[in-house]
């Protein structure tokens, strides 16, 4: 077990105020495996102020020096692929080699490609007798979920840094170990004090406190709608910028034109983006609507694939899905089962219980439900864990009534044997990214939802420009 009994502020590890610790559980065990410090309001402010301090210094570098850093950070993520990997494996339950190709690769392309758009992004441009300058906009609070933890940290601290900005980071406490490792290495990077601080802690206090605080001007927040929601009334007092990146229930729509074997092929791989890190993913595609003629096709090729998913130790060779991240998390996930259940649903695969012979754990069987309307419990709420559910549809139109009627907009899928038509489909899907016939995610496209899935957006260019403000200069 490892404890860490410090935090990181104004380029010093130091002790919290505090003097509780909050225990982190190994999913596989549900032993605890780490101890954090439990930070306070005094700890925020504290690193608030380091952070203000830093900012004239840090934003008056070049954009080729901040990059120059963010590629140093990008060296040695990739020299600690494995233990970070590991312990994130642990940490959320994802197979060991998605850990590191999803958990660390994506991280690493994140420092990467901050550091190449803030070396090739456009600062002005004149637009008549004006100059419009943009500027980083201070100090980011930077608040991340337990799903993707360094994922969530790359895609705002790696960005708001290139950008200029200084940060104070609230990971989250469930998975935290990887923003434990990250500044160890920003440390050793040699990044100048006040530059990057780390308190960890609960949301109610410390997150809390990084919304509400003066010298924060700007929070980025990843997490639940109701998080969000309470990030967005804190911040108002103070009227800072509030980026959020929430929840998700996003649809893939499986069109009638589709041969036999390519719908088969569709159904299947939908299933898997359902399931990808045990369905902890804000933008799994967890609501899977095909034709009412079809409807029996899709039920046999996603209970084939549920039901030969190999569930169990995320470090074990073969395995599929690993443990959910907690407890509580396990907990909420078998509530919405026996939900969808009472509401009348189809079950035709998983169910209630662990799966067999798994007693240890937070494990949950990967749960497929059909017949499922869209009025549904299980098809509004997000259940964040490996539950699919199997939606009917008569016509394209009622298919994009379905998918757009929920309160979220995160992602999205289509799949037609026309690719004009799949993306006039796409084209009507109130949702901040669409896969158009298994399109690969893009790391560097613009991520975030409309409606209560968020405001703003993370990850490239667009991302980048979150953290800066725009100031016009009248000649």
């Amino acid at each position: 077990m490892k404890n860490y009994d410090k935090i990181y502020i104004n380029g010093q590890w130091v002790a919290s105020e505090g003097k509780a610790t909050i225990s982190v559980f190994d999913s596989i065990t549900e032993e605890v495996m780490a101890t954090i410090p439990e930070g306070t309001a005094g700890d925020v402010d504290k690193a608030a102020a380091a952070a203000k301090a830093a900012f004239i210094s840090w934003s008056s570098r070049t954009p080729e020096d901040r990059a120059s850093y963010m590629t140093k950070i990008a060296g040695a993520l990739g020299a600690r692929m494995d233990e970070i990997a590991s312990a994130i494996s642990r940490e959320t339950g994802m197979s060991k080699p998605m850990s590191n190709m999803i958990q660390v690769g994506l991280p690493i392309n994140s420092f990467t490609q901050a550091a190449a758009v803030a070396q090739s992004f456009e600062y002005s441009r004149e637009i008549g007798s004006s100059v419009i300058v943009r500027e980083p906009i201070g100090v980011v609070g930077c608040i991340t979920p337990w799903n993707y933890p360094l994922h969530q940290i790359a895609a705002k601290v790696a960005f708001a840094m290139a950008s200029g900005c200084t940060v104070v980071l609230k990971p989250s406490e469930v998975a935290p170990i990887d923003a434990f490792m990250l500044a160890e290495i920003i440390d050793e990077a040699g990044l100048p004090a006040g530059v990057f601080n780390l308190v960890t802690g609960t949301g109610q206090v410390v997150g809390e406190a990084i919304a509400a605080s003066p010298d924060v001007d700007m929070v980025s927040f990843t997490g639940s709608t109701r998080a969000g929601r309470r990030v967005a009334q804190v911040g108002a007092e103070t009227i800072k910028k509030i980026a959020l990146e929430l929840g998700g229930k996003s649809a893939n729509i499986i069109c009638e034109d589709l041969d036999e074997a390519t719908f088969a092929k569709a159904v299947m791989g939908g299933v898997g983006k359902a399931f990808l890190n045990s369905g902890q993913t804000c933008s799994a595609l967890t609501r899977m609507l095909v034709p009412r003629s079809r409807l029996a096709e899709a039920e046999k090729s996603a209970a084939v694939v549920a039901g030969g998913m190999k569930v169990g130790d995320p470090f074990a060779e073969g395995t599929n899905l690993g443990p959910l991240a907690s407890a509580a998390q396990r907990d909420r996930v078998q509530t919405y089962i026996n939900k969808g259940i009472e509401e009348g649903a189809t079950l035709i695969a998983g169910g209630l219980g662990a799966p067999e012979g798994l007693t240890t754990g937070f494990y949950v069987k990967p749960t497929v439900f059909s017949n499922v309307s869209n009025d549904m419990t299980i098809a509004q709420e997000e259940i964040f864990g490996p539950v699919l559910v199997i939606i009917p549809f008569d016509s394209t139109d009622e298919a994009v009534d379905i998918a757009n009627g929920t309160v979220y907009g995160l992602a999205g899928a289509v799949f037609s044997a026309n690719k004009d038509e799949a993306i006039a489909i796409a084209r009507r899907m109130r949702t901040g990214q669409v896969e158009v016939n298994g399109g690969a995610f893009n790391p560097n496209a613009p991520f975030g939802g409309y409606k209560q899935s968020g405001v703003g957006r993370e990850l490239g260019v667009y991302g980048f420009e979150e953290f800066l403000e725009i100031k016009s200069l009248q000649l």
